[in-house]
């Protein structure tokens, strides 16, 4: 019921600029947490994504803390336990999320320096090892990411049993490496012969970014290039992961959270170049549609693991 006391109250938000919806979310709300896949080590991820969780807080109204989450699973149950209101997936994760029942809605995803939302998954050997295709690696072995991750398991299980490759059967041993650049790192130490990953285009991939920071060594200390990998198997085009909300949350606050990612490459360029390097261009609306092909990429390798 609408009494003299509630239109005062609105009057007096009104007065100070507070819009009365505003007020009703930020006391549900005086807090919010982004969530973001381990795709780099902790560190690494945390340096990434400092600058958005800040421009989100300025942007938003109320303070936005980083989680930097221990695993893609992480960042599914956070969200379907209600404590993280705000993450970015890979495109196979929150396709799991939503199979599983997670209510979420994608905001945007990246657009790189290609001009496409989306990109690769592929599987790495050294230069200097005598593995050329897929072929060249049986009885070898392969290090995946996480169960989660699109580039890192789903992509490739996927992809090579179409070729012709059953995962589990074609190599010696599979393993997980918890994150992109642990894949790498496992390849380059020699613990594994090839690992899966993910390619955005010749001179943005993790490999290229692991260069950057000078991650990536040969034995005798000298540092690698993009010449000392080769690529012997690559994907068909996936779609990039989103930026995704709870839909449980306020309609203004979702339409707030979206519009401040909308407006994050040229509001904060700083921030927005943070994330890939400088290398993408933008960010672009996307809806749950635009990862149905996924959905149904992981319903098969789901049917695949039942028969095996």
């Amino acid at each position: 019921m609408i009494t003299r006391r509630t239109l005062a109250a609105a009057a007096a938000l009104a007065l100070f600029g507070l819009p009365a919806a505003a007020q009703e979310w930020k006391a549900k709300y005086p807090e919010l947490t982004l969530a973001v896949i381990p795709m780099e080590n902790a560190s690494g991820t945390n340096d990434r994504y400092a600058p958005l969780a800040d421009y989100l807080t300025k942007t938003v109204g109320v303070p936005v803390k980083l989680r930097v989450a221990s695993d893609y699973a992480a960042v599914i149950e956070g969200q379907r336990a209600g404590n993280i209101q705000i993450a970015f997936y890979g495109p196979a994760s929150l396709a799991r999320a939503v199979m599983t029942g997670v209510k979420i809605e994608p905001l945007v995803s990246p657009q790189h320096e290609t001009g496409a939302a989306g990109y690769y998954s592929v599987i790495y050997t050294l230069a200097s090892s005598p593995y050329k295709t897929v072929e060249d690696l049986k009885g070898k072995n392969l290090a995946l990411v996480d169960p989660n991750s699109t580039s890192g398991n789903q992509a490739p299980r996927f992809f090579l049993k179409r070729a012709g490759f059953d995962v589990d059967k074609h190599f010696a041993k599979v393993v997980f490496a918890g994150s992109h650049e642990n894949a790498v790192l496992a390849l380059t130490q020699g613990t594994v012969d090839a690992a899966a990953n993910l390619w955005n285009s010749e001179t943005d991939s993790i490999v290229t970014r692991m260069i950057t920071k000078g991650m990536l060594k040969k034995p005798d200390g000298t540092p690698m290039q993009k010449s000392d990998f080769r690529v012997v198997f690559k994907s068909d085009f996936l779609p990039e992961g989103p930026y995704a909300v709870l839909a449980s949350l306020p309609d203004d606050l979702k339409a707030k959270i979206r519009q401040a990612f909308v407006d994050l490459p040229k509001a904060d360029k700083a921030a927005f170049d943070k994330l890939s390097d400088g290398k993408d261009l933008g960010l672009i609306p996307v809806t749950l549609k635009d990862y149905q092909p996924i959905i149904d990429m992981l319903k098969f390798n789901d049917e695949q693991r039942k028969k095996s």
